[in-house]
Formats: C-alpha cells, sequence, structure tokens
C-alpha cells in the first residue's frame, strides 16, 4: 500500500475515527484503526465492535493495498507533524512507514483480515433528518441519559414515530428530557429504538461538520448515520424503554415564569455552599418571587431572591442543583416556565407551551 495526502486532511478523518478507539483494549486489533488504499482514495475505519466510524478521504494512491496501525500513536504522530506537510503512508513487510518532510516513522501493523467489521445485515427503515434538527435533539437531551449500567436500557436516547411526530427522550429517573420533531418521510413503521450514549457523543461531534441532511437507516438491532464522507454504524440498545409519558405531569397548576439566566446563575451561586453529595437548593415561590436558599452544617447558609412571574399560593419545592442547571442551560429564550403542584410531585419546565422540548425534574426533600 502507499498513498500521499495532505496532513490536515488525515489529521480530521483520524480524529473522527480514532476517538471510538478504547484506550484499553484486551483484543490488539480494536487499538488499531484500518487503513485501505482504494480507487476513492484512503478510508479509515475503527471499531470497539459495537459502534464503527468509516470515513474515505481524497489521497494520491500510487499501490493499492490496506493495513491496520495503533490508532492513538498514528493520531498522535499526525498531529505534531508540521502544518501543510504532505504525507506519504507506504506498508509493507508487518510496517507502516509515515514520511512527512523530515520526519520518517515506522509503525508495527496487524493484518487487514484481522479487522473486525460490524455485519449491518438489512437495514430497513431509511429516511433523512436534518442535520441541524439531529443536533437540537441531541443536545436538548443527552445531558438526562443515565450512567447506571444496572439500568442499561436509560443509557442512551429513545427515539420513537407518533402518528404525526418523532419523539426523543432520556432519562436517568431524576430529570427528564424530551424533544419533539417533525416526523421524517419515510419513517412510518420504524421499530422504538435506544440509541447508545457512545454513538450518540460520537455522532454529535461528527454533525459539527455536516450542513444538509443525515441519511439514517436502521433494524431492530442496528442503526446507520450517513455523514457525507463518514459514516457512523452502531448497535441499538436491546432492551425496553419505560413509559417515560406517565411521569410527564398534566395537572400542575401552579406557573412560575422566570429569566432563565439569572434563575441559572443564581442557582449556581446558592450552591456554591451546598454539599458535594447532595447539591439540595431550596425554592420559596410567592407573590412574584422566588427565594433560593441552601443550609449547610459545614459551610454555612446562602440567600438570593429572584423576581419573577408568579400569581398562585406559596409554595417550597428542593431541587438538584445541577440537574436544574443542566435543564436551565438548554432553555434558548428569554422566559422559562415551571409548572408547579406540591413539594412531592414532578415539576415540568420548558419555554412554552408549543416548544419543541420539554423537561419534568423529581423534586427533593430539603
Amino acid at each position: 500500500m502507499k498513498a500521499t495526502l495532505e496532513r490536515a486532511v488525515l489529521l480530521k478523518s483520524l480524529g473522527h475515527v480514532q476517538s471510538v478507539v478504547e484506550r484499553r483494549n484486551t483484543i490488539p486489533i480494536l487499538s488499531n484503526v484500518l487503513l485501505e488504499a482504494g480507487d476513492n482514495g484512503l478510508r479509515l475505519m475503527a471499531t470497539d465492535l459495537d459502534l464503527q466510524v468509516d470515513e474515505t478521504v481524497a489521497a494520491e494512491v500510487s499501490q493499492q493495498g490496506a493495513t491496520t496501525v495503533p490508532a492513538h500513536t498514528f493520531f498522535d504522530i499526525v498531529r505534531k507533524l508540521p502544518e501543510g506537510a504532505q504525507v506519504e503512508l507506504t506498508a509493507a513487510d508487518g510496517k507502516m512507514q509515515v514520511l512527512a518532510g523530515r520526519a520518517r516513522f515506522n509503525l508495527q501493523t496487524l493484518p487487514r483480515d484481522d479487522f473486525p467489521v460490524i455485519a449491518e445485515g438489512e437495514l430497513p427503515h431509511r429516511f433523512e433528518l436534518p442535520a441541524a434538527t439531529l443536533r437540537q435533539i441531541i443536545d436538548k437531551t443527552r445531558f438526562a441519559i443515565s450512567n447506571e449500567e444496572t439500568r442499561y436500557y436509560l443509557m442512551g436516547i429513545f427515539f420513537h414515530v407518533t402518528d404525526d411526530a418523532m419523539k426523543a427522550a432520556a432519562t436517568d429517573g431524576h430529570r427528564l428530557a424530551r424533544v419533539t420533531v417533525e416526523k421524517p418521510e419515510g419513517s412510518d413503521g420504524m421499530p422504538d429504538i435506544i440509541v447508545p450514549k457512545k454513538c450518540v457523543g460520537e455522532l454529535r461531534k461528527l454533525l459539527d461538520e455536516v450542513d444538509g441532511t443525515v441519511e439514517v437507516s436502521l433494524s431492530d438491532s442496528k442503526i446507520r448515520f450517513g455523514l457525507g464522507a463518514a459514516v457512523l454504524t452502531s448497535k441499538l440498545i436491546d432492551g425496553k424503554f419505560p413509559d417515560y409519558n406517565r411521569v410527564i405531569p398534566t395537572a400542575n397548576d401552579k406557573l412560575l415564569k422566570l429569566d432563565p439566566k439569572s434563575f441559572m446563575a443564581g442557582v449556581d451561586r446558592v450552591a456554591t455552599i451546598a454539599s458535594e453529595k447532595t447539591r439540595a437548593v431550596k425554592m420559596a415561590v410567592s407573590d412574584n418571587t422566588v427565594t433560593l436558599s441552601v443550609t449547610s452544617p459545614e459551610n454555612g447558609v446562602a440567600v438570593e431572591e429572584i423576581p419573577a412571574d408568579y400569581k398562585n399560593d406559596g409554595l417550597e419545592i428542593g431541587f438538584n442543583a445541577r440537574y436544574l442547571m443542566d435543564i436551565l442551560h438548554e432553555i434558548e429564550g428569554d422566559t422559562v416556565e415551571v409548572h408547579l403542584a406540591d413539594a412531592a410531585a414532578p415539576t415540568l419546565l420548558r419555554e412554552k407551551d408549543d416548544s419543541p422540548a420539554l423537561y419534568v425534574l423529581m423534586p427533593m426533600r430539603v
């Protein structure tokens, strides 16, 4: 194999694929990136057996062939090469030589035939989503994905279609985030799916460089995203997502309206003295005022008042400060609506009635 390409092109593509590779691997080939020089240029691929990124970039190929090299080492080498350099890759006899200017590296390789590829099988459901819509879905839900491995079915974003919309939801049992978007053409009849957290993270990185639409193909067990030159393939989580509609409150009749930025800043300030363990902030809501307070046995007391629009009976309720701030961070408008019931009931937050995103937050005892 022999191919020459620009450092910037190689570095960008390697950045996409190498982040899939785990730092510690019991299977040596999974630490490597596949390089395949062919008619269309240089193909790069990496996998962890659950997730695979495959990208083809422009290169001058003088000898076709394929090999695999350690992904993170190769990425670090290319990153440190001088800007504007032409990189020449030559593989033969179990080694790959990297030439750029006066720098020369010889890397150990493993055979291309040992490299595993995720067998996609038939992906019967196909549709397109605007990249901007997919970015919005991920940004407004992924903070609520659970990290608890015992509840593996919560460790991703749940996608499903209804009669007139596509909905994406994530929850960790303490908070819920849901986004509703227009149903894409061709998505009728698609199964309910849970896209794993790692796939969501890699997809979000790749979406930064996509302007148009993303081609989505899926089956009951796999999903593939076509993102221009890159293709991301992932296994789906094999589990049943809980019926999240049951926790979305419909009878919360106490409406509180605030400026999300000043609300978030106030929560952040008083939470400075909260204990790391509970992170609890008390909200006392009265006529057009919210009083935020934290009492910490070790650190003391913090209190801050925030102006608000509120006309109902007074109420005291507690929240985890970090969970509340995560939600407020995703509110883009000048107003956040907080729909309250009582100190023990789930609270609904959103920008306004017809906002695509809504959030549910469970209260804490304070």
